[in-house]
């Protein structure tokens, strides 16, 4: 089972840098679309149309994926990404962003489902697992990296005004990895008898996965706060031009590559809740010290722009590890409708970020952005010592 992931890890990968780019090409959206008069407050809205689609889709997306098949139902998520992606650069109205990044949102949860469900099925031991999420998962940050530094030349050429004919190579690439998949045998989970969804969902009601979630709610929080917002912050902050904006927060996602490459080389000498805590000791020492430079020193300091990328190195091993930790408890034919929940609060996470930053944005309030991440990593660090105490107990019994 382990010699076909290795065989499949390619596409897989692919998968998850296609959806990387066109989920985390919203921060060069709002860079853009800002410039062109359109108000954070409505730019701030604009994820939730990505991440609302997300949250509703992934429960329905389970008994689609049963239906079709786990193959099927990427390639059919690949192609629709790729056809909205050769769509946009000849669309000029705002309403036509919202519609797009809702049917991006829909495809990446059944993507998404698909995925984990691909690896929980093949990969049983808990390190191994972390390993190949954090390998995998790792090319989703190569994504961010790609997409900020291709639109970052893009936009400071002299082809500017064409920034959004980039969206034409994420079309060529979904056609290369559909290809791949087409020629691949991935072995389908075996179907069972149609169940309830309420049934199903009531199994996962208890403490110990709430709180489970609300980690993976409050990691996504603290991720997206820098993925799309970081751009705006070192342009209006900082008081750098577009395109270095983009390429110091392109190094924020080289980082977290960094990081999740590092953890799945080195995973398997360590406890996964011990890397986990000392992976949020270091992200409250960095951010700290970025506090210490804003409000002691320079506040639109020159070394922020490289402080702010670090954070990366530490916080992109919380979510797949977390994840592997947990996913490994749950029974293979339950794992679809468990990513969906993983899937549904990762969303939500992303959702409340983006909207409580356009509330910063809009109010210039752009001093306090270290503060209040800041504060939301000390909140994700008492619900994941609460997650991990809870852990431990269910474990001694």
């Amino acid at each position: 089972m382990t010699t076909k992931l290795s065989k499949i890890s390619l596409p897989l990968k692919l998968t998850f840098l296609i959806f990387s780019m066109v989920l985390n090409c919203m921060g060069i959206v709002i860079l853009q679309l800002s410039e062109a008069k359109i108000t954070y407050d409505k730019l701030g809205f604009l994820e939730s149309f990505k991440d609302i689609p997300v949250a509703l889709i992934s429960l329905f997306a389970v008994n689609f994926i049963s239906k079709f098949g786990t193959k099927k139902s990427l390639i059919l998520a690949l192609s629709i990404v790729g056809i909205c992606s050769l769509i946009l650069p000849f669309v000029e109205v705002f309403w036509f962003y919202k519609l797009w990044f809702a049917i991006i949102g829909t495809c990446f949860a059944i993507g998404k489902i698909c995925v984990f469900g691909v690896i929980r099925n093949n990969i049983s031991d808990e390190k191994s697992l972390a390993k190949t999420m954090n390998s995998v998962e790792a090319s989703f940050m190569i994504g961010i990296f790609v997409v900020n530094t291709g639109f970052g030349w893009l936009i400071s050429s002299q082809f500017s005004q064409f920034w959004k004919f980039g969206f034409i190579m994420i079309s060529v690439l979904s056609a290369i990895t559909i290809c791949l998949f087409s020629r691949l045998e991935i072995a389908e989970p075996l179907k069972k008898d149609k169940e309830n969804l309420v049934k199903e969902l009531s199994t996962f009601v208890s403490p110990f996965i709430l709180v489970f979630l609300l980690v993976l709610f409050s990691i996504v929080f603290v991720e997206q706060s820098f993925n799309s917002w970081l751009p705006s912050f070192y342009k209006n902050h900082l008081k750098v031009n577009s395109f270095f904006a983009l390429q110091a927060s392109s190094f924020l996602a080289l980082f977290s590559y960094v990081g999740r490459m590092i953890t799945s080389n080195i995973i398997h000498r360590f406890a996964l809740s011990r890397y986990y805590i000392v992976c949020l000791i270091l992200i409250v020492s960095v951010l700290l010290v970025i506090i210490g430079i804003q409000f002691l020193g320079a506040e639109n300091s020159r070394l922020l722009l490289f402080l702010f990328p670090v954070i990366g190195l530490f916080l992109s091993p919380l979510y797949p590890v977390i994840n592997s930790k947990m996913i490994t408890r749950i029974d293979k034919e339950k794992v679809n409708i468990f990513t969906s929940l993983v899937v549904i609060f990762s969303s939500l996470g992303s959702s409340v970020s983006s909207i409580i930053m356009s509330i910063l944005f809009n109010n210039q309030l752009l001093n306090y952005y270290s503060v209040y991440i800041l504060f939301a990593v000390l909140v994700l660090f008492s619900i994941s010592l609460m997650y991990f105490s809870m852990s431990r107990k269910t474990l001694e019994k």
